[in-house]
């Protein structure tokens, strides 16, 4: 077509395996409130309610040694949680059915802007600003295998230790989740599913580092740079 602006389609958010291979990222889902000390400091019920859940664009994955500290807020959280990776699609499954989908998992963290996510929660709008931003998902290297279903999850700030807990702790399980969430997606190949965080989440400022281990997976660690 005669005049056309030029186009260049987006380059594919690759996900870092721990034997060298790539994991192309189709799309990222969080569930919240999964842990019941983690909804009890956010002032929820940490019965077991049906699951509910939140997404990011999956180039807020973040694989690298660096993330920026995000503009329009001055309260951003650190949230430590088991990452599930599909291999596997498919609707309204079982939980067995979805345990078959698990590819591997690795270790993240879902960065919040909490003062957005307050304002958010209290006009009841939508959780996309304070979720959902540039850089929110870091990640480290995804194991293949069956997911760790027990083991510390855990998550330090400039060598000391703010989060601190159990994935048996989780109060719904990866299959229960990734087969809830299938009932409201049709799950494919590629994508990645937060499963939620222990209690201990704290505000982080440029300069600190933070580390982040669930079970044997391959830790993770990154420094918040200064905003831009």
């Amino acid at each position: 077509m005669t005049g056309a602006l030029a186009f260049e389609p987006p380059a594919p958010v690759l996900a870092p395996v721990d034997d060298g291979r790539a994991f192309p990222v189709r799309r990222i889902y969080c569930v919240g409130r999964n842990y019941a000390d983690h909804a009890r400091e956010m002032g929820a019920d940490p019965s077991r309610e049906a699951p509910f859940f939140f997404s990011k664009p999956r180039d807020a994955l973040v694989t690298g040694e660096t993330v920026p500290y995000p503009p329009a807020t001055r309260d951003l959280h650190h949230e430590v949680e088991l990452v599930l990776a599909i291999g596997r699609g498919g609707a309204r499954l079982t939980a067995e059915q979805a345990e078959a989908c698990i590819w591997g998992a690795a270790v993240g963290i879902d960065l919040t802007r909490r003062d957005l996510q307050a304002e958010s929660k209290k006009a009841g709008r939508p959780w996309d600003t304070a979720k959902g931003f540039d850089a929110s998902a870091p990640m480290g290297a995804i194991r293949p295998g069956p997911a760790p279903q027990s083991g510390a999850i855990t998550l330090a700030v400039n060598g000391r230790q703010r989060q601190s807990g159990d994935l048996a702790d989780m109060i719904w399980s990866g299959p229960e989740i990734i087969a809830h969430l299938s009932r409201l997606f049709t799950l494919a190949p590629g994508d990645l599913v937060f499963t939620g965080t222990p209690a201990g989440v704290a505000a982080v400022s440029p300069g600190d580092v933070l580390e982040a281990r669930a079970a044997d997976l391959p830790a993770l660690r990154c420094a918040v740079t200064p905003a831009a």
